[in-house]
């Protein structure tokens, strides 16, 4: 029996804003109704998993690690990104994440806005991933 996951099935919604909030260390903490739907996931079965539960396959680890990178030093980071629901069907977000810093300035988590990716802008990135997986492999 093959694991294979059928990537060529895109689901598209409209225009809600999807919203997580994660720890410091990518663990869901908090989700809006909107990115259950999306996702296909109910909120006790994202709740305290690792966000990375939705990254899809064909996500190069090199952008995931340059996002790191910039949030933990408390800046903000925006990028397209394809997730992978739990149906096995994906979606393109635009997104941004911005730390979450107590009264003295300390990063204490993330939250993530999501909208929609455009067409024009998932044909652009798409190219650029691919590089980033044939360099990965």
């Amino acid at each position: 029996m093959s694991n294979v996951i059928p990537i060529d099935e895109e689901y598209v919604y409209d225009g809600s804003v999807l919203i997580s909030q994660t720890d410091l260390k990518g663990t869901i903490v908090y989700v809006n109704r909107n990115f259950c739907e999306v996702s296909a996931y109910k909120t006790d079965e994202l709740i305290g998993q690792s966000h990375s539960i939705m990254r899809h396959p064909q996500m190069p680890k090199a952008a995931f690690a340059k996002m790191w990178q910039r949030i933990a030093s408390g800046q903000a980071w925006n990028g397209l990104i394809k997730n992978l629901r739990k149906d096995g069907l994906y979606y393109w977000v635009e997104t941004e994440i911005l730390p979450i810093k107590n009264d003295n300035g300390k990063v204490t988590g993330y939250i993530a806005v999501r909208k929609p990716a455009s067409r024009k802008n998932i044909l652009e990135i798409e190219e650029t991933y691919e590089k980033m997986l044939e360099q990965e492999r």
